[in-house]
């Protein structure tokens, strides 16, 4: 909701960052399964995609399912001494790749919850979003901040700081069932067909940090003062307030780096606030993915079926309080 950007590393560590979040009904799913076959099996069925390797972590170096590969190599180097065990690995992602829901971080954390259970690991919260986030960040050495490892492990609506040394802190807040009906009744998010890969507008914004460019800083500094009014006018149920404070941010986003925003993403907002919503910003990075609006709940259905008409994929959604989950087969 706000705050992002301020995760990413290096102005969390300079500055501080703060995000305000929360997890919606749109699911990573992970099938772990031991095998009899001598070998490694990949399938992500969203994806229509399956990889076979031998018990050999070298061959995963081949892989086109990377998130698969380097979760395995990752579990299997620090908890297995090593030696590569048979497993099949099933994935699907109810929200497509590229979205700006943070759907790649949720399968990884999903794929580590799994490891955790099958293997009886010793793993808290904190343990399995950072294992998450350096299997993600540091690992492949995929750009991003550190929001939404955190978020798909936690679950429900946290108010998050990233601090120096990787200093995380997750606050759950408190918000009554009555206010988060109302946001759940005000809120739309709406794909704007656009899959988009955020490493490049993160590369620049972590440019403009680094060179400590007086937009991206100036920038970033409120993002993460909204994330702290938004959490406060989100605990006072003010979703009048929100939606400003939604637009505002919106607004300093995309000073951060070119690209932020795309001639589909302005259209649809303007559809949008034309349909009489309140407010809204682009979910992640930008560049394409998801754009959730706030509007009047009484007026939802409209702003809905104007998006839909504009081209866009629009929907209400409904929060969680759950994050990771893990069980046993029954059968």
């Amino acid at each position: 909701m706000a705050g992002g950007g301020t995760d990413v590393s290096p102005y969390s560590e300079e500055f501080g960052g703060a995000v305000l979040n929360a997890t919606i009904d749109r699911y990573a799913f992970v099938f772990f399964e031991t095998s009899q076959e001598p070998e490694i099996r990949f399938m992500a069925t969203d994806l229509g995609t399956e990889e076979r390797f031998p018990l050999d972590l070298d061959a995963l170096g081949q892989a086109k399912l990377c998130l698969h590969a380097a979760v395995y190599r990752r579990m299997v180097m620090q908890f297995c001494g090593g030696k590569p065990f048979p497993l099949t690995l099933r994935t699907h992602v109810d929200a497509p790749a590229g979205s700006g829901l943070g759907s790649s971080s949720a399968l990884v954390v999903a794929m580590v919850e799994a490891f955790r259970a099958a293997l009886n690991l010793p793993l808290g919260l904190y343990e399995i979003a950072r294992l998450a986030f350096e299997i993600e960040r540091i690992d492949l050495a995929l750009s991003g901040g550190k929001q939404d490892q955190y978020a798909a492990t936690f679950g429900g609506v946290n108010y998050i700081e990233f601090l120096a040394n990787d200093l995380v802190i997750v606050n759950p807040l408190r918000v009554s069932r009555a206010i988060l009906n109302e946001l759940e009744t005000s809120l739309v998010v709406c794909f704007s067909g656009v899959s988009r890969r955020s490493e490049a507008i993160i590369e620049q914004q972590r440019t403009g940090m680094k060179r400590k460019t007086a937009a991206t800083i100036e920038s970033l500094h409120q993002l993460k003062a909204d994330a702290l009014k938004l959490k406060m006018a989100l605990l006072n149920g003010r979703i009048v307030d929100m939606a400003e404070i939604l637009n505002r941010s919106w607004q300093a986003k995309k000073k951060t780096a070119v690209g932020v925003t795309t001639k589909e993403i302005d259209a649809l907002y303007e559809t949008a606030l034309g349909a009489g919503a309140l407010g809204g910003k682009v979910s992640g990075a930008g560049g394409g993915g998801f754009i959730m609006f706030l509007v009047p709940p009484e007026i939802r259905l409209s702003v809905i079926r104007a998006l839909n008409e504009a081209g866009g994929r629009a929907s209400g959604t409904q929060f969680t309080m759950d994050g990771a989950e893990s069980w046993m087969a029954t059968n």
